[in-house]
């Protein structure tokens, strides 16, 4: 398979969910789609995305070795919300390396205090921090703040996942 042109033959949950399975636990194949996601064009970076987060899901070892390119990247000024999304998704299911949390942390409150963020990208950086602040619960008071700072000009979806995080905050 030609991963690049079957990104771009199609864009949407079935062709994405084809080439995960294709991409199976392979870790050549992986690689392969980690290039484009990280190296690609706007349109296949754009759309492998959703790809790395399935294929993420299935199997969260296969990310690991990634993380901090995938940090690195979602961080750019250029890259495409797809981007931001997607990472900011897999970082709310997996273990992040303790060397990151911080990176993770600081990018995730600016997202929270963005008025350009959209709404899925704030709504998973405050399930990212709620998790963080498990291993550094010294952080749990600023996440309350950055929380209720965004509520009164937050989307009823936003509005429902803040109140889930500020419960498991405690």
């Amino acid at each position: 398979m030609d991963l690049e042109t079957e990104i771009l033959n199609e864009h949407s949950k079935r062709q994405a969910v084809r080439i995960a399975r294709w991409i199976g636990d392979d870790r050549t194949r992986f690689r392969e789609l980690m290039q484009l996601f990280l190296h690609g064009e706007y349109r296949v970076t754009q759309r492998s995305a959703w790809i790395v987060n399935i294929c993420a899901e299935r199997n969260p070892t296969l990310i690991r070795p990634y993380i901090k390119k995938m940090i690195a990247r979602m961080q750019e000024l250029e890259v495409h919300d797809a981007v931001r999304r997607n990472v900011v998704r897999i970082l709310q299911f997996i273990d992040i390396p303790p060397d990151l949390l911080g990176t993770v942390a600081t990018v995730c409150f600016e997202y929270l205090y963005s008025p350009k963020a959209p709404i899925a990208v704030k709504a998973f950086s405050m399930t990212v921090l709620a998790n963080i602040a498990k291993k550094e619960p010294d952080l749990k008071r600023e996440i309350r703040l950055a929380i209720e700072y965004l509520l009164p000009h937050s989307s009823v979806g936003t509005c429902a996942r803040a109140r889930h995080v500020l419960k498991s905050l405690g």
